[in-house]
């Protein structure tokens, strides 16, 4: 019956028309399945008794979905469907995992805008940098942007390891590996177990090279071989024209300055 007031209200006739559909507030403890209108887009049903999501397995164009303040206790196999859905507003109910909620909106590419707060979930240790990491589609959570600082927090956090060899290796970055290390007390000199190569494989310019298995050892293997860099300037005003060259007109000599690192 609220479907049916809502189509009276906007005048639809046909159910491929409906783009939008407001049934918020209408004290709704279950909903028929919303398949027939193939080509929703928004929809409001917050402020329901709502516990289960099981009528939108249909809706594939949904954009916007408006879910708080409702009975929901777990959202696992309702959404992941909804691959350009953008905003998903869920606060004020009852969602008690988040492994499993975080597993069901990571198709979901194009999603920007996320509210949890106000569900058990949202008390787990580190909730919020779990979201960001494992959705880095998301830009406002829980009505707050995602910064920068935070996404290089939750790499750090649930990666720590990759998150190591990126800030040791990586170009522009301090090595805080010594250049030297002392015969005898350095990992990587004396691994514990090599993992050898078949002979003759060729790694680069260098043949049998040993792999090492320690990550840290990678760093001091590293910071032992510095890459060498070159950078040249010219001052491209003192350098002849392709007409002037052609015309036998004589420039100033250039000068190129080259400084090597």
């Amino acid at each position: 019956q609220a479907i049916e007031k809502q189509l009276k209200i906007c005048g639809f006739k046909r159910n491929v028309d409906v783009l939008v559909l407001y049934l918020a507030g209408q004290e709704l403890r279950s909903v028929p399945s919303l398949s027939q209108f193939r080509r929703l887009r928004y929809l409001w049903i917050n402020n329901n008794k709502i516990p289960d999501l099981t009528f939108l397995s249909k809706n594939y164009c949904l954009t916007e979905l408006y879910l708080h303040n409702n009975k929901l206790t777990d959202i696992s196999g309702a959404l992941k469907h909804l691959h350009v859905l953008q905003i998903l507003l869920l606060h004020n109910n009852q969602l008690i995992s988040l492994d499993r909620t975080v597993k069901e909106l990571k198709g979901i590419k194009s999603l920007q805008t996320l509210n949890l707060f106000h569900n058990p979930l949202a008390q787990d240790t580190g909730y919020r940098l779990h979201v960001i990491y494992f959705l880095p589609s998301v830009q406002l959570l829980d009505r707050k942007s995602v910064t920068q600082r935070e996404r290089e927090s939750a790499f750090h956090q649930y990666n720590s390891e990759r998150s190591h060899i990126v800030q040791s290796i990586a170009f522009g970055k301090r090595i805080n590996t010594p250049m030297r290390t002392t015969v005898g007390s350095s990992k990587w000199t004396q691994p514990a177990r090599k993992l050898m190569m078949p002979s003759g494989r060729k790694f680069g310019n260098q043949t049998n090279k040993v792999p090492l298995e320690n990550p840290e050892d990678a760093v001091s293997a590293r910071a032992m071989r510095r890459s060498l860099m070159e950078f040249s300037t010219v001052d491209w005003n003192t350098v002849a024209t392709c007409q002037e060259r052609h015309c036998g007109s004589k420039a100033a000599p250039h000068e190129r300055l080259t400084v090597r690192f």
